[in-house]
Order: C-alpha cells, then structure tokens, then sequence
C-alpha cells in the first residue's frame, strides 16, 4: 500500500483480508487492530434492548488465527478493547480473560486506552500496573486469577498513544501526544472507516475501509497552547503518514467517509488527513474516500 501521496510508507502494510496491519517496530513484527469492543453484544441489550447472540467465541478464534498466521512479537490495540464506558460487566470481562489465558504467552501486548477502556488497567494488568501490590477486597480490586501474558509483557498506555520504533500508536479520540506524532506512520482507531458502495442497479453496501494519506499540519499547527510547536514537520518538510485502522469488531459500525455531510469521531479529522485514500479489507484502491 502507498500512501495518498503516491509515496511508498514505512513498514506497516495490512493483513489480506483482514482488519489488521502488520508494523516492523524496531527490532519487532507487531500485529495492529483497533476497536475489539468485548462485549458489545451485552452492551447492545443493556443500552438500547436489542437481543444480538454474542459472538465473543467468533471474534476471539479470528484473533487468534491472525496471531498464529502472522506470528508476531507484540500484538497492539489502538484503543476500545472492551465496550463498556465504566467497568466490565461479567459478559464483558469473562470475554475478555478467556481471549487474554488464549493468547501465546509469549506475546507482548500494548494497549492503547480508547474512550471505552474506562479503568481497564486496575484489573487488567499484573498487580495494578505500575507495580505496586494490588489493593485488597471488593470487587473493582485487580483480577489476579486471569491469566496474563508474562510479567513485563502487557502494558496499558494512555489514549494519546504510545510511539514505537518509527510507528506511532494512538486511539483517535484525543489529540495524539507529540511523541506519536513525531514517527513515521501514525496508526488510529476510533473512527471505524466505512465506504458506502453503489452498483449499477442501485443495490448499496457498507464495507470496512482502510483510510491512509499524509497528515496536513493545519490542525495541528493551529492548536491551542502550542502543544506541539518543537514538530520539525510543521515548519515544512516530508510530514507523517496517517492510517485509520477499520474496526476489529465487524458490528459496531462507523463513520461512512464517502457520504456527504458525515461527521467524523477524532477531533483532527477529516482536516488532519491530506490526500486521503481509502482501501477495502481485500486491498482493493478505491482512490481518494471523498469521491468513492
């Protein structure tokens, strides 16, 4: 895949088929997705009473199958792991500790906190996180009986996002951190692209899509407190690559990019994408999302 500008990217380049990218960080092959969304099944009765089987099984074995054809070192998740804005409910946290006691144990996980991780490090990572003992009682005390990856193999980092090598990782629903816009490639979430497609007898379909430009330094030039001013790319030169990952979950929906008057999710979008294309999960180019 090559960015908006006809250019080649750097190192991170989809899976066939799939709503994931594989990323060479440094010395590591990542496997990148956004917007797992446990339990959105029990979200769905609890929020808006609709009755949906869950489809937590399904969308674990497809995780895992990625993790055994891809082999990587380090899965990333670009925010939304879990569904539930507050704490997991016990669909949504059992979901989740089966998918965690499934995954290799050697494999290091980052997680990049989106807006519906809530507090998902006090039970999620060994001994509260930053490793101290984990408080005692209640139920809202750390979960010590799930089967994490190894000590030092999972960390939780804030939804501004996290660099790694020369690929930054952010959710999307905040301004990313300077170190994340200081990579190469800058891979969100959050937005669950989706492209509206028409044939020729008027039958519709909304697919997940790849979105992938270069970052137009307007927005972020402009931003209050000149938070981040010391960019050397907003005085000119080659700026970033943006990619926004479609979501993991196939039924959480999304911002359709290609309808007129859509709103967009992340507060530098659709302004901090420059020549944006979209692309579908097979990797077919659609050309610039705008016009699709």
């Amino acid at each position: 895949m090559t960015d908006g500008g006809g250019r080649s990217g750097p190192a991170l380049e989809p899976v066939p088929n799939e709503p994931a990218a594989l990323a060479a960080i440094g010395g590591e092959r990542a496997l990148v997705i956004a917007d797992y969304h446990a339990g959105y099944e029990s979200g769905l009765r609890y929020e808006r009473g609709v009755d949906v089987p869950s489809r937590a099984p399904e969308r674990r074995e497809r995780l895992l199958a990625l993790v055994e054809r891809t082999d990587p070192d380090r899965l990333v998740v670009c925010g939304d792991l879990m569904h539930s804005i507050g704490d997991p409910g016990g669909a949504e946290r059992g979901e989740l500790e089966v998918l965690f006691e499934s995954l290799p144990r050697h494999l290091s996980v980052t997680l990049v906190k989106g807006n519906h991780d809530g507090a998902i490090e006090t039970w999620l990572e060994p001994e509260g996180g930053d490793g101290s003992e984990p408080p005692s009682g209640g139920p809202e005390s750390p979960n010590v009986d799930v089967d994490l990856p190894e000590p030092g193999r999972l960390e939780v980092v804030p939804g501004d996002g996290v660099r790694l090598g020369d690929v930054g990782f952010c959710h999307g629903h905040t301004w990313p951190a300077s170190e994340v816009l200081e990579a190469e490639v800058v891979c969100v979430g959050h937005e669950h692209p989706c492209v509206r497609l028409e044939d020729e007898v008027g039958g519709r379909r909304l697919e997940r899509a790849w979105l992938r430009g270069d970052l137009d330094p307007a927005p972020f030039r402009d931003r209050e407190g000149g938070e981040y001013d010391g960019l050397p790319w907003l005085a000119g030169g080659e700026t970033p690559t943006l990619v926004v990952v479609p979501a993991f979950n196939e039924l959480v929906g999304g911002t359709w990019v290609n309808v007129p008057g859509q709103s967009f999710l992340a507060p530098f979008l659709p302004d901090g994408l420059a020549r944006g294309e979209a692309y579908l999960l097979d990797g077919t180019r659609l050309g610039p999302y705008r016009s699709v």
